[in-house]
């Protein structure tokens, strides 16, 4: 599935993406500047600790703004969604062996994942385990914890 350095987002995460990368490039590239500005007028630059947080602030910024454009360079959107099988873009309701409890979980890129919002990277343990299985199956997930049975649900 495309090489190390693709980045898979949903249409949704790349329109995130952009936004964070205009706001930046338009908003706090700019306030920073003027930041940087206001605390070279104050004088000394060797005692200058606005001048310090502003100059960390820009690298921060800019370090960023690079990392944003490569993602966005090597962007893979994902956009057909099987549910014939367990792929990146899905939603997977799952049942875990041991013990009847359900879950259910978004695969989406690594950049988008948010187990708060229940996105899991497609680069995570479960993920990888789910991969190209169907509803009913029965796989081994691996994890640093022990290894753990679960059984693919429902697909969408």
């Amino acid at each position: 599935m495309g090489s190390k350095n693709t980045v898979y987002l949903t249409q949704e995460g790349l329109d995130d993406l952009k936004k964070e990368l205009d706001n930046l490039i338009n908003v706090r590239r700019p306030e920073n500047i003027q930041a940087i500005k206001e605390a070279r007028s104050l004088g000394d630059l060797s005692e200058n600790a606005e001048y310090d947080a502003a100059r960390n602030e820009q690298a921060q910024i800019e370090g960023r703004i690079q990392q944003l454009e490569k993602m966005l360079e090597n962007v893979s959107i994902i956009t057909e969604v099987n549910t014939d099988k367990v792929g990146i873009g899905n939603t997977v309701s799952i049942k875990y062996v041991d013990d009847d409890e359900e879950d259910e979980y978004k695969i989406v890129g690594s950049q988008e994942a948010d187990p708060f919002e229940s996105k899991i990277s497609n680069e995570s343990p479960i993920a990888q385990a789910l991969f190209d299985h169907k509803v009913g199956d029965i796989v081994t997930v691996e994890s640093p914890n022990g290894n753990y049975q679960v059984e693919i649900i429902d697909i969408s």
